[in-house]
Parts: C-alpha cells; sequence; structure tokens
C-alpha cells in the first residue's frame, strides 16, 4: 500500500480514483477496478443516494503479510461527491464466518453539510460505516431498509448517516439466504449476530 499509496492516497488522482469508484457502484458495476486482480487490491464500495453518501474500502495485498487496508468516506455536495475522510491501517486477522460477522470501520462529521445555513457543527449528520463479512449461504445484506447483495468475495463495507447524539448506533444488519429467509441479524448494540448466540447457547 506505501508505494501505490503513496502516489494516489492523496490529492486529485485519489479524489479521481474515489469518484470512479462511486460511479461504477452506482451504475450496479463491478466496483472492483479491471486493470488490478484481487491479490493486489481487493475493494468495495456501498452508496446510499438517497442520504448522499458513500464508504470505499479496499484491502491492498489482501490475505498476505503485507497487507494494508483503507476506508473512505464521501460526501454528495456541489454537485460531485467529496472525499471528507477516511482511515488506513493494517488489514484485520482473516475471520472465519458461519453466517455474519460485523466489526467497526469507523465516521466522520459531515463537514460539508456543516457549512449549509444555520453553519451549526451540531445540526450536521454523522456518516457511519461498518465491515461486513459473510458466510458462503448468504445471498443478500440487509442495512436497515436497504438490501445489497454479497459480493463474491464475501466481504463488504456499509454506510448510513445519523444525528451525532446517535452516531454509535448503527442499523439492524440481516443477512438473508437464496430464497430470502432470514439467517442471522445483529441489533445496534450487539456484540455478536443471533446465529452467533444460538450456537452458543447449544454448546454451553
Amino acid at each position: 500500500m506505501q508505494a501505490w499509496g503513496e502516489a494516489v492516497w492523496a490529492g486529485p488522482r485519489w479524489e479521481t480514483f474515489l469518484r470512479g469508484v462511486v460511479k461504477r457502484a452506482l451504475a450496479g458495476d463491478e466496483t472492483q477496478p479491471w486493470w488490478m486482480p484481487r491479490r493486489v487490491l481487493t475493494v468495495s464500495a456501498d452508496v446510499d443516494d438517497t442520504a448522499g453518501v458513500g464508504a470505499i474500502w479496499i484491502l491492498w495485498r489482501p490475505k498476505s503479510s503485507r497487507e494494508r487496508e483503507h476506508i473512505a468516506l464521501l460526501e454528495w455536495f456541489g454537485e460531485q461527491w467529496r472525499y471528507v475522510g477516511g482511515s488506513s491501517g493494517s488489514g484485520d486477522d482473516p475471520v472465519d464466518v458461519d453466517v455474519l460477522d460485523v466489526s467497526n470501520g469507523g465516521g466522520v462529521l459531515s463537514l460539508t453539510r456543516s457549512l449549509d445555513p444555520p453553519r451549526s457543527i451540531t445540526a450536521a449528520p454523522w456518516i457511519s460505516c461498518v465491515k461486513v463479512r459473510l458466510g458462503r449461504d448468504v445471498s443478500h445484506v440487509r442495512i436497515g431498509v436497504r438490501r445489497i447483495e454479497v459480493p463474491e468475495q464475501r466481504s463488504l463495507i456499509a454506510v448510513w448517516t445519523s444525528p451525532q447524539i446517535s452516531r454509535g448506533v448503527r442499523p439492524v444488519i440481516v443477512a438473508l439466504g437464496r430464497d430470502g429467509a432470514e439467517l442471522s441479524r445483529i441489533g445496534p448494540h450487539d456484540s455478536l449476530d443471533t446465529h452467533t448466540w444460538a450456537r452458543l447457547r447449544e454448546g454451553s
């Protein structure tokens, strides 16, 4: 990530790359750049065009000792998608997911909205995201009221907005099977999903 990142993770090339990913996501196309193999770069994106926010999860050298990740948050403002913040670091340890696993992705204050009248930072919404990993039997995941198809790599990023006062509260996340049946869910304050809790109770 360092060699490629130093050239791309800042400046015009970075924002152009992010806008291209958002554009493909809105069109329902594959967000993975065609010119970069998944063993080198894996890209997952989620865009809530109703709320005007997007999140992009980039893994550099996934599943290797050199794995790094970057999470970028974007907002629609001034007739274009703008990068409003993000984070970089080493990738997570591999997770053996049976059905549903959710880990924190981060959040940022909607600075662009805070510039609108009445120019109050406290009135600006909070943009949040989480990383979601899913088992083989999961076909779709529901984030609040939005339904998202599970990508080939079984991992995705989910984004939403909320008032600052409830910025630590995520939507209900539900894993759905190929027949549309609910396989598991995790609530706004839960640490584990219902499927995992059921297995733990059976083993106790």
